[in-house]
């Protein structure tokens, strides 16, 4: 079940490949992403240290979360990946000119899930041509309706 999707990421990369990586949560994070109070929009993923991490993630506190605990609404978050996958994607990241993006936050099982992709920065004239695509396949769709009729 998905909690919080990405758009802009599809908008402004070309996507390569994607995993699924699970998060470090406080629990008043838990709590407020369970409310829905994410926003993915102006979220990057870097790695540092051979680990990966999730920055510019804004979680909304809940106004009754804790009164012990001081939320940071936008603090660094630690993914969770196997040995091999972070290995493979330093390479693709470092050498290749890719870039991580987080796509998706979603439920298994109970626990939250982000999934990150390795994209290619698209160039302006890519994003208008897939606009212009966007488009076409939305007025054949109206014509084939309206045919249909």
């Amino acid at each position: 079940m998905s909690i919080t999707q990405n758009k802009k990421a599809f908008h402004d990369y070309f996507i390569e490949e994607k995993y699924e990586a699970g998060i470090v949560l406080e629990g008043w994070e838990v709590k407020a992403i369970r409310d829905n109070r994410i926003n993915l929009k102006e979220a990057y993923v870097i790695i540092q240290r051979g680990e990966i991490y999730l920055i510019g993630c804004h979680v909304t506190p809940l106004g009754s979360a804790s009164t012990h605990v001081r939320p940071d609404a936008i603090r660094t978050r630690k993914l969770l990946l196997h040995s091999e996958e972070i290995a493979k994607l330093i390479g693709k990241v470092e050498r290749s000119g890719y870039t991580l993006v987080p796509l998706d936050m979603h439920y298994v099982r109970g626990r939250v899930k982000i999934l990150i992709g390795l994209a290619k920065g698209k160039k302006q004239y890519d994003k208008r041509e897939a606009e212009k695509e966007r488009d076409w396949q939305r007025e054949k769709g109206r014509i084939m309706r309206a045919a249909n009729k």
